[in-house]
């Protein structure tokens, strides 16, 4: 009942004496709201914000701009105690074109350790052999900041390199 009534008053108004319908007091409210300017949370959902920059004054390079496009894949080397992994990613879409790892049951059955320098050296190969197989020649390596480019890092990137996949190695 309460429903039907509320809903008489605020779609239709309130006839006083039967003459001019006076508007109900949540309508005359809302109306100057805005005060005729469009605020970005009245906008209906079809419109799309604008993305602002967080440093509208920073200049981007062509090389920064340019250098996900000229060296696609990023070659990516994690190292724990327990095993080594490898993998070769697209920049652009993030995909992981090859991957290998000394979890894999093909590598972990023939080896004697999956953490140490030939299990890096092994890592590196079947990961080239993936590459290729996926049309992937050339790579890019820039080292986390807490890895050094030395020991098992450095074992898994020269056995890419000499198992025949280019690999830039950018040092900071």
């Amino acid at each position: 009942m309460l429903k039907y009534v509320l809903g008489k008053v605020l779609n239709k108004g309130v006839n006083l004496y039967g003459g001019d319908k006076v508007r109900p007091p949540l309508y005359v409210l809302t109306s100057g709201f805005h005060n005729g300017q469009i605020d970005d949370n009245s906008r209906p959902y079809t419109y799309q914000k604008e993305k602002k920059s967080k440093n509208p004054g920073k200049h981007v390079s062509f090389k920064q701009r340019t250098v996900a496009y000229m060296e696609p894949f990023t070659l990516d080397v994690f190292i724990s105690k327990r095993f080594v992994s490898a993998s070769l990613t697209h920049r652009v879409t993030s995909k992981q074109v090859a991957v290998a790892g000394t979890n894999s049951k093909d590598i972990k059955a023939a080896l004697k350790s999956r953490s140490d320098i030939p299990a890096c050296l092994a890592v590196g190969r079947i990961l080239s052999e993936r590459a290729r197989e996926a049309d992937v020649y050339t790579a890019s390596y820039t080292p986390r900041d807490r890895d050094k480019f030395e020991g098992k890092i450095r074992a898994v990137v020269q056995s890419l390199i000499d198992n025949g996949i280019d690999v830039k190695i950018y040092l900071d």
